[in-house]
């Protein structure tokens, strides 16, 4: 179970909002599962995680909601993807930092 796709971010989330939503380790896990992704996208089905699905589902959308993942469709599945650019742009180093403290 996926969080339904929200209406795209105009502004950014607080730095703030941001480093408490990657405090949660299921959260930044599926940072660093996006992360580490060959191609740089996941099925919602493709994560690692050791919530229920209802659980994850929050943890996806509290992602979403601060703007550092989005999905899109692809058939019957939902592929979720960091949105790189916009992290680089109005966070940069966050996400080497993440890689590094893995």
């Amino acid at each position: 179970m996926c969080p339904t796709p929200s209406k795209p971010k105009t502004q950014a989330a607080s730095l703030d909002r941001v480093m408490k939503s990657l405090g949660d380790p299921v959260r930044l896990s599926i940072v660093r599962q996006l992360l580490a992704a060959a191609d740089g996208e996941l099925a919602c089905g493709g994560f690692e995680y050791d919530v229920t699905k209802q659980t994850f589902s929050h943890h996806l959308a509290i992602l979403e909601e601060v703007g550092l993942v989005q999905g899109r469709p692809d058939g019957t599945r939902r592929l979720i993807s960091l949105r790189l650019d916009h992290i680089e742009r109005v966070y940069p180093g966050l996400l080497e930092l993440i890689r590094a403290a893995a």
